[in-house]
């Protein structure tokens, strides 16, 4: 059963007027900004850990570029890791995984670090000094004390 055409209108309108009313939400745009943000501080980390981390660590272990590390699951012995994929085997790329780990947990710490950042920021504007009594409380406090006695 095809729709009318006036009935599909009517659809396609009210479908795009509330995808309009969730994208213009604001938790949805910095949603987005969120995640391109991330990709984009991902990229940076991965270049960090790959070309200033790792060579260091490499020549500190006399030369071992952790990117070609890996075990041929088919038993054969490879000169390098391309030519491992050049001939189809199947790999563990067990130095990338080392350099994933790497990017991650330099990505945490800076994670936790931000949260850490932005709690103290809140918390101090959370608590704001006490403001100072007032004429009257002050009086009204000697008024006590003086009763006391």
């Amino acid at each position: 059963m095809i729709p009318e055409p006036k009935q599909v209108v009517e659809n396609s309108s009210k479908f795009l007027r509330e995808f309009q009313e969730f994208i213009s939400r604001g938790n949805v745009v910095d949603l987005a900004i969120g995640v391109i943000m991330g990709a984009a501080f991902g990229k940076i980390v991965s270049a960090l850990v790959n070309d200033i981390i790792m060579p260091p660590i490499g020549l500190l272990l006399k030369g071992i570029n952790f990117k070609d590390l890996y075990l041929p699951l088919n038993g054969k012995h490879y000169g390098t890791l391309a030519d491992a994929q050049k001939d189809g085997a199947a790999i563990l790329s067990y130095g990338s995984f080392i350099n994933t780990i790497i990017e991650f947990v330099i990505i945490s710490a800076c994670v936790f670090a931000l949260v850490k950042a932005i709690n103290t920021l809140r918390r101090n504007q959370q608590a704001p000094a006490p403001a100072p009594p007032s004429k009257s409380e002050e009086l009204l406090t000697e008024i006590r004390d003086l009763l006391k006695k």
